[in-house]
């Protein structure tokens, strides 16, 4: 009740402050662009305590204990009783999550307290951040048994300012990490990917100077292909304090005042940029300063917008090729995070001839979509609204939204991001459509240059007298989305793969539709006949169903279908077949590709020519 409460307060006055200083809490922020400022890393070996009924944070009369498990206290010969030893406990790599990491931890649902030593030496007129890149779900962080921050969700990064906190010599930080899902939360109760508890991505400290730079946002304007708009806006600033941004690439170098809200504007004209595009996947380096303050980062200026049943890149449609992928590391399983990670994974969507993925069902590593900007793959980027969720909950809003906002302001630099998406399959009720209405409106709001979609479910009318059937867009959400999602699985969950080809579609909206999942199981090396569930060659039949099917819809505008690779999950535990994954991937998680894989490649490498 009482995360309730404060996450309705957090609502509350993100309507009234601007994106730049929104907040999880009192003492979270997100510092844009933080990932390309020195840090001082604290991964590796983590000390960490298993604490099924939360007895570090409260007393047995569930009250909030002072002399907690934050406090890193060592028992001894003394009239203080203490029955936690962090330095004796055993140890969890950090970025990681515990249960891939420890046998006894692989179903393990509940509070896990991380705890590691440091050695810092605090600077003059310097502050310092924890930054956190994912800690999934519920996380509070102490540094020195001082409460540094508290955060909700799991996939995004915040930062906690620990400047009063840290001393000169040793110091030790505890961060505790609940990963229970909870009815009010987002995800909320079920979903079809495993629920890996910890910290999952990098933990680190970050050094600023007193006034920095801690969001900015620098977009190529619709309309002209060479004037880049946008802002810079300064944590600690007087109005009227200087800020610079330049272009070296482009000759581009401009000076601007802040105003009363910390917010520099900028309007740079050129007549030599490249444009950023899977062909030519164009990076400037951008140098901004502001007072003692320099922070480089690499951008891509492209602009994307849907017009009529059409997707636009830099003016012209483009067909978006492309994959559905989960954040699970190849070969090693557990939560993805690492730059082999990433490598594997958007190296395969390459290899499939892909130009666009799909990254489900919650924002992915900065690495994805940083390796994104660079190999030219466009991306769908995605908040954990899935299946059901509390629509009446002004708290479960609160946390999507908030979770919404540390997505945009940390990717909204990429080009490679084209795609907003606020729900995965969600159910058709008034209070659903009010929800994500909000969602959407938000997400236009941070961020005025890209569509926003969402993965929808379709009406199917009754059959016709010759087999034929139809299946209606007709969502009352896609009047509020620029780009149409669907999902379906002819052949899997509905019908066999053949009945694809009797399959019909109609939109109730001119919009550009995007046929976010389809697709069927097979374990790798099974095989069979083509009407054999579970082989191959099944899986192969519908994906040849499917692409017959789909080249026939005229306002089809990209596939993703489900999914890359295996994954884990809970839900699937058909013995010798299933074992915990979801065996849709084109690949298996030991990286074995499936008939299927290749199907979808010959289609993709037909377009790709044709394109051209």
């Amino acid at each position: 009740m009482h995360r309730t409460r404060a996450s309705y307060l957090v609502f509350l006055l993100a309507l009234c402050l601007p994106s730049a200083v929104f907040a999880a809490s009192d003492s979270t922020t997100l510092i844009v662009g933080a990932d390309r400022r020195a840090s001082i890393s604290l991964n590796g070996d983590w000390h960490y305590i298993v604490d099924p009924y939360n007895n570090g944070l409260y007393d047995f009369r569930m009250k909030e204990r002072t002399d907690g498990y934050f406090l890193n206290e060592k028992p001894g010969p003394t009239q203080k009783l203490v029955e936690y030893d962090f330095s004796k406990s055993p140890t969890l790599k950090v970025p990681g999550d515990w249960n891939s990491q420890s046998p006894q931890l692989y179903f393990y649902e509940g509070t896990v307290w991380y705890e590691k030593d440091f050695q810092y030496q605090p600077k003059p007129h310097t502050r310092t951040f924890l930054r956190i890149g994912a800690a999934n779900y519920i996380s509070h962080a102490w540094v020195n048994g001082n409460k540094a921050c508290d955060h909700e969700g799991g996939f995004t990064p915040f930062d906690c300012e620990v400047t009063s906190l840290v001393r000169d010599g040793n110091n030790f930080v505890v961060i505790y990490v609940n990963n229970q899902r909870t009815r009010d939360g987002a995800p909320t109760l079920n979903t079809d990917w495993w629920n890996y508890g910890g910290l999952t991505r990098e933990v680190s400290l970050i050094e600023t100077p007193e006034v920095f730079v801690d969001d900015y946002s620098l977009q190529l304007q619709r309309g002209d292909a060479g004037v880049i708009a946008g802002f810079v806006h300064m944590s600690g600033g007087r109005e009227g304090a200087q800020v610079s941004v330049r272009i070296p690439g482009l000759g581009l170098d401009q000076t601007a005042p802040t105003d009363a809200q910390g917010r520099a504007l900028f309007t740079l004209k050129s007549t030599s940029l490249v444009r950023w595009s899977p062909q030519n996947p164009k990076l400037y380096d951008v140098e901004i300063a502001a007072g003692e303050d320099r922070l480089h980062d690499e951008i891509g200026f492209r602009t994307i917008e849907a017009q009529g049943d059409n997707i636009l890149l830099n003016g012209k449609p483009v067909f978006l090729r492309g994959v559905s992928i989960h954040a699970e590391a190849p070969y090693r399983s557990g939560r993805a995070w690492s730059d082999a990670d990433a490598q594997t994974l958007l190296g395969w969507a390459k290899e499939l001839g892909a130009n666009f993925a799909r990254l489900a069902h919650y924002p992915h590593d900065e690495r994805m979509t940083r390796l994104a900007d660079r190999m030219g793959l466009m991306v769908w980027s995605e908040v954990p609204v899935y299946w059901m969720i509390e629509w009446d909950n002004p708290a479960t809003l609160a946390n999507a939204t908030n979770q919404l906002r540390e997505m945009i302001l940390r990717d909204r630099n990429k080009a490679s991001v084209v795609l907003w998406s606020v729900a995965n399959e969600t159910p058709n009720t008034p209070a659903r459509l009010t929800f994500l209405r909000s969602l959407i409106d938000t997400a236009h709001t941070l961020d005025s240059t890209r569509p926003v979609t969402a993965a929808l479910l379709v009406t199917t009318l009754p059959d016709a007298a010759d087999g034929t059937r139809t299946k209606v867009l007709d969502d009352p959400l896609g009047a509020y989305l620029d780009v149409l999602g669907c999902n379906e699985y002819i052949g899997w969950y509905e019908g066999a793969p053949d009945l694809a080809s009797r399959t019909k579609w109609q939109s109730k909206y001119n919009k550009p539709l995007i046929m976010s999942e389809f697709g069927g199981d097979a374990k790798a090396g099974l095989h069979g006949a083509p009407s054999e569930r579970w082989t191959e060659e099944y899986q192969e039949a519908i994906y040849r169903q499917q692409v017959a099917m789909l080249k026939q819809i005229p306002f089809l505008r990209g596939l993703s279908p489900w999914i890359l690779m295996d994954f884990r999950s809970p839900r699937r535990d058909l013995p010798g077949i299933q074992d915990y994954y979801n065996r849709k991937g084109l690949i298996s998680d030991q990286g074995q590709k499936k008939k299927a894989f290749f199907v979808l490649q010959e289609y993709y490498n037909s377009l790709a020519a044709s394109a051209k």
